[in-house]
């Protein structure tokens, strides 16, 4: 077996702590490049893509907090349409800080709980 990287052993430790705690909730699963920001809800029971939205899209562009703000909204909105309410973080190995907070708590302000 390989040696991971601190990166791929801090995403293992938090997705692992989600899974004890999630109560069969999707996770809303985020992952951020240089150039953009990604945001998912899966549903792992089923081990589908429930919602997804990204910097990819038209609304938003680039990778800046600003992206991150509409990418949170648009993933707020998608949810909502899928009939999602409730979800668990999942910020994978990224630390809860600038782009990955700024998406969190605008999917809250979009009416996402968690």
């Amino acid at each position: 077996m390989a040696k991971l990287s601190l990166f791929e052993r801090r995403r293992r430790r938090v997705r692992t702590a989600l899974r004890a705690r999630a109560g069969g909730k999707p996770r809303l699963s985020v992952h951020r490049t240089g150039r953009h920001i990604y945001a998912q809800i899966i549903d792992d029971a089923a081990g589908k893509t429930v919602a997804a939205a990204s910097t990819l899209g038209a609304k938003a562009s680039g990778a800046n907090v600003d992206a991150a703000v509409e990418v949170g909204k648009a993933i707020a909105e998608a949810a909502k349409k899928a009939g999602v309410t409730t979800v668990v973080f999942d910020r994978g190995g990224f630390l809860f800080h600038g782009r990955v907070k700024a998406l969190a708590d605008a999917a809250r302000e979009g009416g996402l709980e968690f």
